[in-house]
């Protein structure tokens, strides 16, 4: 529960984080009126703000006060870049509005956002509070579901749901689509997300893909996105932990890339807390991989040139779970960030490679 006081009235709301962020301690109310100095003021110090004026004014005091936050220090490194975000998230956090019954934001010119928020929320549309970045990033995340994701590999688009990484970066699909197949007869596709590979591998001809991932969200978004393609008779999507039972002749993964501990919900298809997932992969891929069958490792070495984890140690991992290396393919990114010299991490970003790495037991 989120409360504050209104007009002398003591109130209370269910508080509403898709993210598990948790309610703020101090709420006061706020309009038109406020200055984007008072409200950025008050922010830094842990107030929110609840908003009872124009949604668009709204959304221009948090562009506001996003101007306000500062920037991560050129060459401040990696951890630098990281405080600066969450300090830029938690302020920008502090900026509320309120939901009636059924997903309706209560606020002068607020759209409707009842479709963006049952994908993101669910069926229970109960009166809650939650922050108004959030609120953006449903409503951003439900266009893109709409829409979709056009991937090279397939010919096609991939609608990604709320929480599940969007497959914008077209380069690691196009390793999968690309590396020589060790047979045609089955697949797993393990942590899918989208089910992106496991529908890049159906289209290669593998006969069977079985996918899986820890994340309900990511299941649904898989089986749709399944359907939508017309693979759901060779495509099966199931929740699990890492692998399927069984063995296949290939097992396909592509995990989390930096191996730090993710700031929110929506981090944890970037940071994988000390490797964990990586080293679970490759502990258990011996076990799961048939007679001379191929596990493939899609990772950026973005981590090495942030200091992160080393290559000796990337391949001591490979050693220590009894694989061997038996080929790699290697591709650069192709989004803007890498061209971006005013990108705090430019200098990484710049000499970024991802991998295809074929290993064997």
């Amino acid at each position: 529960m989120i409360r504050w006081t209104e007009a002398g009235v003591e109130r209370s709301a269910v508080w509403r984080s898709a993210l598990g962020v948790p309610p703020p301690g101090r709420v006061v109310l706020a309009d038109d009126r406020m200055r984007a100095a008072t409200a950025y003021r008050l922010a830094s110090e842990g107030t929110a703000l609840l908003w009872r004026g124009d949604f668009h004014n709204a959304r221009q005091l948090l562009a506001a006060l996003g101007r306000r936050c500062k920037p991560a220090p050129p060459g401040g490194g990696f951890h630098r870049h990281r405080q600066a975000r969450a300090q830029r998230a938690h302020t920008l956090g502090m900026l509320l509005v309120p939901y009636a019954e059924g997903h309706v934001v209560e606020l002068p010119r607020a759209p409707d956002v009842r479709d963006a928020c049952a994908e993101a929320y669910g069926a229970d549309a109960s009166p809650a509070v939650g922050q108004l970045r959030e609120l953006l990033g449903v409503i951003g995340a439900h266009e893109w579901r709409k829409k979709g994701v056009l991937v090279p590999a397939l010919g096609a688009r991939i609608h990604p749901h709320y929480g599940v990484f969007p497959p914008t970066r077209a380069e690691y699909v196009d390793l999968v689509d690309r590396a020589p197949l060790p047979g045609d007869r089955l697949a797993f596709d393990v942590g899918t997300g989208t089910g992106v590979l496991a529908a890049v591998l159906a289209r290669r001809s593998v006969r069977r893909v079985v996918a899986t991932d820890i994340d309900p969200r990511a299941v649904a978004c898989a089986a749709d996105n399944v359907a939508r393609l017309g693979l759901t008779g060779r495509v099966e999507v199931t929740r699990a932990d890492l692998f399927p039972p069984g063995r296949a002749p290939l097992i396909v993964c592509n995990p989390p890339w930096l191996p730090v501990k993710p700031a929110s919900a929506l981090d944890q298809a970037v940071y994988d807390p000390g490797g964990r997932m990586l080293r679970a992969f490759l502990a258990g891929l011996s076990a799961h991989l048939e007679p001379q069958g191929e596990g493939w490792l899609i990772l950026s070495d973005l981590a090495e040139h942030l200091g992160l984890r080393t290559r000796a140690e990337l391949l001591e991992e490979f050693a220590q779970a009894g694989l061997r290396v038996t080929g790699r393919l290697d591709t650069t990114p192709n989004h803007h960030r890498p061209r971006d010299p005013a990108d705090p991490l430019h200098v990484a970003r710049s000499a970024e490679v991802t991998s295809l790495w074929r290993l064997t037991s």
